[in-house]
């Protein structure tokens, strides 16, 4: 059996007035829905996912590595290590979500996210148990990647699936909208802890934010259990169901490995965000450099609410002249960010510093921040979009996880030795903007067009075999 491109999805009306909602004008009320499930659910991923960044950079190097002969690198690893794990996790999560549904799997990686991070709240100290809580961190943090590989993906592969097709851009920008607000808590959360007493912050202090977790899980599963599957994974759903196609992940290599290969190259632009907000922090208050605690957590909100306003609007841009001009401008701005970034951070200069970072991710990097959910999603085809998206995204998401540990490295001897830091970072963004420059621009591409365009493709394949 095959879908019935001509008609939409099955038959079905998407919003009960005979039309579909993979139609351009479709009514945006799902759109809506799923925009607003995507935000939330990020919200709690990246809560969760940024108060272990914050920690990792100014707890856990005395609470799990206290003693060893460099503490922060081990710390820092700790945060990388779910990088590892995430592109194993984004093969089982996309296969269950181009094959199950998206929305199982979605409430599947917040629940996951929401218990995994109150977990960690509660692990024993080194000094308390020895090596017990660092193998027991690592563990649980190798979860928190499995989660944090389905969420983004998931949510971006069903609010495009949910949305007009002139507005997609913009529906699709709240998802990444919801990792900044994220960020946001997460750090509001830390302040008053990074405050405490040495003593009070590294016994209870630093768990607080950890049990939180389960607060912001009630909230957002809320939100999301009322969403529902989009009506052209629905319609794929009941023609793989009568023939079966290959496992996703087989299905994607074999038709879309090109594709794969460019997200991969595309997603080196998460190192910027990472050496901002998890190197930057650490480097920012070592004794070298002396800034407080406080004052840089509050540049990270800083620049992380304008971006709540901004990524909205650069989705919206993109949805008039395309994906690729607001990505590939973005990389490169951000490319000349960071060293503006860092030398601001140089001069001690707290007015230079906030100017400086709400540029950097508040303006530039929130162009990239914004488009890439619809951008990548719109390079793949309904029956293989949420492998597509989670297997690429994760693998380039990798050398974003090492990046503040490669940052660390790269320091050297030399405490205030920045600039190797920059340019790896300024490298990584560039070759985001070139593998951008690759794509084809799908913002004006109707969804069916794309499956349409696949199965093509596989008839093409398949004929050739014959």
């Amino acid at each position: 059996m095959t879908i019935d491109y001509g008609t939409g999805a099955s038959g079905r009306n998407g919003d009960g007035k005979g039309r579909s909602s993979v139609d351009p004008n479709a009514d945006p009320t799902n759109a809506k829905k799923a925009a607003k499930a995507a935000f939330f659910g990020s919200l709690l991923e990246y809560y969760d996912f940024y108060i272990f960044a914050s920690a990792a950079a100014l707890v856990f190097p005395h609470v799990f590595f206290e003693g060893s002969k460099n503490p922060l690198l081990l710390s820092l690893a700790t945060f990388g290590i779910s990088y590892i794990a995430r592109p194993i996790g984004a093969v089982f999560v996309g296969h269950f979500g181009d094959r199950a549904g998206r929305k199982k799997v979605m409430m599947f990686c917040l629940v996951l996210m929401g218990v995994v991070t109150f977990l960690i709240g509660c692990l024993p100290s080194s000094e308390q148990a020895g090596m017990v809580g660092p193998v027991l961190l690592v563990l649980l943090r190798i979860c928190q990647g499995v989660s944090a590989a389905g969420e983004q993906s998931g949510a971006g592969s069903l609010t495009l699936e949910h949305s007009p097709a002139h507005r997609r851009g913009f529906f699709c920008s709240w998802t990444l909208t919801g990792t900044q607000a994220g960020f946001i808590v997460a750090s509001l959360a830390f302040i008053p802890v990074a405050a405490l007493p040495d003593e009070t912050l590294y016994s209870w202090g630093w768990r607080v934010p950890f049990w939180c977790s389960l607060l912001v899980l009630v909230v957002a599963y809320i939100v999301r259990r009322k969403l529902e599957e989009p009506e052209i994974f629905i319609a794929n759903k009941e023609a793989l169901d009568e023939a079966p196609a290959p496992l996703p992940v087989v299905d994607l290599f074999r038709t879309h490995w090109r594709d794969v290969l460019r997200v991969v190259f595309c997603a080196f632009i998460a190192v910027v965000s990472t050496v901002f907000s998890v190197f930057g922090l650490a480097y920012a208050t070592t004794p070298e450099i002396g800034m407080s605690r406080t004052t840089m957590l509050w540049v990270a909100i800083a620049a992380n609410t304008v971006a709540l306003v901004s990524q909205p609007l650069l989705g919206m841009l993109s949805d008039r002249i395309g994906r690729k001009p607001v990505f590939i401008g973005g990389a490169i701005g951000s490319a000349a960010g960071i060293f503006l970034y860092f030398a601001a951070i140089g001069t001690g200069n707290v007015a230079m510093i906030f100017l400086a970072g709400i540029l950097l991710m508040g303006g530039v990097y929130a162009g990239t921040n914004a488009i890439w959910p619809a951008f990548y999603a719109e390079m793949f085809s309904s029956r293989v979009r949420y492998s597509g998206m989670a297997i690429g995204t994760q693998l380039g998401f990798a050398l974003a996880g090492f990046a503040p540990t490669i940052a660390q490295a790269l320091r050297g001897a030399d405490p205030k030795n920045w600039v190797p830091v920059a340019i790896f970072t300024a490298v990584c963004a560039l070759i985001a903007a070139a593998s951008a420059s690759t794509a084809k621009e799908n913002s004006r591409t109707p969804l069916l067009d794309l499956d349409k365009e696949d199965v093509a493709l596989t008839k093409a394949k398949a004929n050739a075999k014959v």
